[in-house]
């Protein structure tokens, strides 16, 4: 899963104004006619994916969502304590 908030190089708080400019800022960037890099044209789509899916209120809800259900902060600290807590249920 693509993260569309480092795409565009704002948190996952930032307001529909921070994510407006950042796209701005990165579209113009990396616009095909303007930079010549051999990766700027998938760069420019990535951006316009990010900023499609960020500038809509619902879209953006359900990509959080997901995120969250997803992605762990510290995946071996969390597995530890599901394991400790299964156990100490499991012996009593």
């Amino acid at each position: 899963m693509n993260n569309h908030y480092a795409v565009l190089g704002i948190d996952s708080d930032a307001s529909n104004a921070a994510i407006k400019n950042a796209y701005r800022k990165k579209a113009s960037e990396f616009h095909p006619d303007k930079n010549l890099a051999h990766d700027a044209a998938v760069r420019f789509r990535e951006i316009q994916e990010a900023y499609d899916l960020l500038s809509d209120p619902l879209k953006r809800r359900d990509y959080d969502e997901n995120r969250r259900r997803s992605l762990l902060e510290n995946p071996l600290e969390t597995a530890q304590e599901i394991w400790t807590t299964y156990m100490n249920k499991a012996l009593q």
